[in-house]
């Protein structure tokens, strides 16, 4: 295992009850554009979404209990709000390939595009903590809300992005 995979692997260890703002990027700083993979491999900035739209991030893994238990509150989220905000999961590379996100994506499919950190870039930049991290960032791009485990409640941490 890498040493990011063995960094990731121990933060994984951090309690389910951390909420927003206990850990991660802190509030007002400027989303960092990286580069990750599309599920094909082609390289995919993250810049490409942010600037225009709210985006909503989240650090992501077919194996992670606690991003199966957040998946209704973010789909019921993209129900609502997926025409004003950008979804987007990021793929961590931790026992994770694109072929297994492809496959557990047909049987759980998400509304949203699903993209692979392959080399750990966007979790370091990201400074993911844990799977089921999830970023808010304003139309501007600055961090509005970020959060960890499966009670957080994304419509709230929508709110203040999408102004109702």
């Amino acid at each position: 295992m890498t040493k990011y995979g063995l960094a990731l692997a121990a933060a994984l260890a951090v309690p389910a009850t951390l909420g927003a703002q206990d850990i991660g990027l802190p509030l007002g700083t400027k989303a960092p554009a990286v580069a990750v993979q599309d599920l094909d491999g082609k390289a995919v900035d993250l810049g490409r979404y942010i600037g225009k739209q709210p985006v909503l991030l989240e650090f992501w893994a077919t194996w992670c209990p606690l991003c199966k238990a957040l998946e209704p509150a973010l789909k019921a989220a993209h129900a609502r709000y997926g025409s004003t905000v950008q979804f987007v999961a990021v793929g961590v590379g931790v026992n994770e390939s694109p072929a297994s996100i492809r496959r557990h994506l047909t049987d759980h499919p998400l509304p949203f595009p699903v993209l692979f950190d392959a080399s750990g870039a966007a979790v370091r930049a990201y400074q993911a903590p844990t799977t089921s991290y999830i970023v808010v960032l304003d139309r501007t791009g600055k961090v509005m809300y970020t959060g960890t485990g499966a009670d957080q409640d994304i419509a709230a941490a929508l709110r203040p992005v999408v102004g109702n």
